[in-house]
């Protein structure tokens, strides 16, 4: 065999070695991708679907920054985050938007894929403090039922990661998953929500508050944090729907409801037991603390009217009863202390209306 014809085969052997040594990478790449997929699609809740989008597609990628900026011009799904008790100040990656106009310059950009680098006027809004810029970028639209329902910022230290003459194929695969996985579990969680919310006054209801309690109480039996309760009963409601009827009844419910919520922490936890009943679990809070909040709500009851639909203004008060839990690791099983925890404040509310209505009782 000639030296020309061993070179020319050591060349082509060379070839086909990089050959398949690249197809074994794009191999991996396409597992790594249809493992996203089905991770992205198995996810069954918001806050696993969103993990799985800044963690796992994010390191298996080898991206050094992912976020998620969603419109959400009614609150709709920062209500339900709440209700979940998600925190979104630890979530800096996750953005909320009212409308496209929030996205500034960037939203001419958001008919398809943009890829290339990074610019603070541009993509600041995508990336913002504290989290790092990046160096290139890729802003991927999310369409569901041709509109705009936010985008994916995918960021990289690497400045030739994104370029704009890059193919924007998987890119494309990618939003079209994603938009479809976020339509699947926010119209889930909504669905979680409206089980456990009170239509009428729509706040959430007993069962909510009972399973929230149960979670919290044995948060506190682990950690060693105080938990306080308190039972609210509209006073003489039922006098208020035989004088003026069930409507009027039921306007006053959701005033009181509103009044109550406007003094609650974020992290605290309001519920509607049942008739004119309502239930509050205040997160981290000794009975003096429980006992302001609870003066507040009484002020803010019955200070003010409640101006009904037809405009007559009507008094209404609210008696109270509270009751802490400060050392529960000391209690049995957590549904006994679920059961005694709420039956103490119940016997305070039940002192509260015997002692005059319009007051505020403290288990002791």
């Amino acid at each position: 065999m000639s030296h020309d014809l061993i070179t020319e085969n050591l060349h082509l052997r060379k070839q086909l070695s990089q050959l398949l040594h690249q197809a074994q990478q794009n191999q991996q790449i396409l597992q790594r991708h249809q493992e996203i997929d089905l991770q992205l699609i198995g996810a069954d809740s918001f806050l696993e679907l969103i993990d799985t989008i800044f963690h796992a597609f994010a390191g298996s990628s080898g991206l050094d920054v992912v976020t998620l900026a969603l419109l959400d011009p009614d609150y709709a799904i920062r209500r339900i985050l709440v209700e979940l008790n998600v925190h979104l100040s630890k979530l800096p990656q996750l953005l909320f938007m009212h409308d496209e106009s929030e996205f500034g310059e960037l939203s001419a950009q958001l008919d398809d894929p943009f890829l290339g680098s990074y610019s603070e006027q541009l993509h600041g809004l995508v990336f913002p403090e504290p989290l790092s810029p990046p160096a290139s970028v890729a802003i991927v639209p999310l369409i569901r039922r041709e509109a705009l329902i936010g985008c994916l910022g995918l960021g990289s230290n690497d400045p030739a990661r994104f370029a704009p003459h890059m193919s924007s194929d998987f890119l494309a695969h990618l939003a079209s998953i994603v938009a479809i996985c976020l339509e699947n579990v926010i119209n889930t969680e909504r669905l979680k929500h409206i089980g456990l919310t009170d239509p009428l006054t729509g706040i959430n209801n007993r069962r909510y508050v009972e399973r929230r309690l149960l979670e919290e109480i044995g948060r506190s039996q682990r950690h060693g944090y105080p938990l306080s309760c308190m039972y609210i009963d509209i006073d003489h409601f039922k006098q208020i729907n035989d004088r003026i009827g069930h409507q009027a009844g039921d306007e006053v419910l959701r005033d009181v409801a509103g009044r109550i919520k406007a003094e609650l922490r974020l992290s605290d936890a309001l519920g509607r037991f049942g008739g004119e009943e309502f239930v509050v679990l205040l997160i981290d809070a000794q009975a003096d603390d429980a006992m302001n909040v609870a003066e507040r709500i009484r002020r803010s009851v019955g200070e003010q009217p409640m101006i009904l639909g037809s405009g007559e203004q009507i008094p209404v008060t609210v008696s109270i009863g509270v009751a802490s839990l400060e050392n529960a690791r000391d209690e049995a099983s957590i549904e006994k202390t679920l059961q005694k925890f709420l039956a103490r404040a119940d016997q305070a509310l039940y002192q509260a209306k015997n002692g005059g209505r319009n007051r505020v009782v403290v288990d002791s």
